[in-house]
């Protein structure tokens, strides 16, 4: 039987790889028993895989006052809006796992707009789901409305960039073809 296919223009051999991203893989191989196939992909271009994780890591990771979770919670909703099939099945094994809740997990991958949402949760879908629609401007009442959930500017610039960044991503893995890896359907359940 032959390997799945990665992504529609291939990844390079272990051993082709530069020593920084060779150092990714081990760290997640480590971590999670297999290499995510969004590194494989990006692996190609070793210019742009640093640029994508870098930005990715500092959006998902980074200091701010958004949860793992809600981030997590803003990548699957835009994901699922984006009908993203890599994004939705990476983040929402992500989600369940830092969520803590399957249930809530999948029902945001499905239509987090029908999901059993907090209200600060709803607000903040709605709003990553307004900066991932054509032409976003937000009027001040929207940001007035989004300050009286609790969320400070930086949360806001915050929840724009992750939906905006995540837009690319899935425009990218639509590209690519990029498949999920099996393992991460099981993952949180």
């Amino acid at each position: 039987m032959s390997s799945p296919r990665i992504s529609r223009f291939g990844e390079p051999t272990e051993t082709e790889l530069p020593a920084d991203i060779a150092e990714v893989y081990a760290k997640n191989r480590e971590k999670l028993g297999f290499v995510p196939n969004v590194f494989r992909a990006y692996a190609r271009r070793p210019e742009h895989f640093r640029a994508f994780m870098g930005y990715h890591d500092v959006l998902m990771k980074g200091p701010g006052n958004l949860s793992r979770a809600e981030r997590e919670a803003i990548v699957v909703a835009i994901s699922a809006e984006n009908v993203c099939q890599y994004c939705v099945t990476a983040h929402g094994a992500a989600l369940r796992i830092l969520g803590k809740d399957p249930v809530l997990a999948d029902q945001i991958a499905i239509n987090w707009r029908t999901a059993d949402l907090t209200p600060r949760w709803r607000a903040m879908l709605e709003f990553a789901s307004e900066v991932n629609a054509p032409g976003f401007t937000p009027t001040d009442a929207e940001i007035e409305a989004m300050r009286a959930h609790g969320f400070s500017d930086n949360d806001l610039w915050d929840i724009a960039a992750i939906a905006a960044f995540f837009a690319f991503s899935n425009r990218m893995a639509g590209l690519m073809d990029m498949r999920p890896n099996a393992e991460f359907y099981a993952l949180g359940r």
